[in-house]
Formats: structure tokens, sequence, C-alpha cells
């Protein structure tokens, strides 16, 4: 979490905002990796 709220207040971002927005850009994260990889394996 240290090296996103830092390249959040590197782009100019409020790191409260930051901090409350992380979970969910995190979870979208996953479920889009997770997709990939079942792709891979199925394709």
């Amino acid at each position: 979490m240290g090296a996103a709220l830092a390249l959040a207040q590197a782009l100019g971002v409020n790191a409260l905002i930051a901090a409350e927005l992380l979970p969910e850009i995190e979870a979208v994260m996953v479920r889009k990796l997770n997709e990939q990889m079942e792709g891979r394996r199925n394709g």
C-alpha cells in the first residue's frame, strides 16, 4: 500500500482519496488478472 500511496502522491492525488479507492481498484485488478489466467488455461 505504501508504494501505491507514493504513486498517488507523485501523480498529485490526495492520499486520503487514494487510500479510500485502493480496495476497489485492487478488486478490479484481481478480477481481470483471474480472467486472463483462466483464458490462457482454456485457450
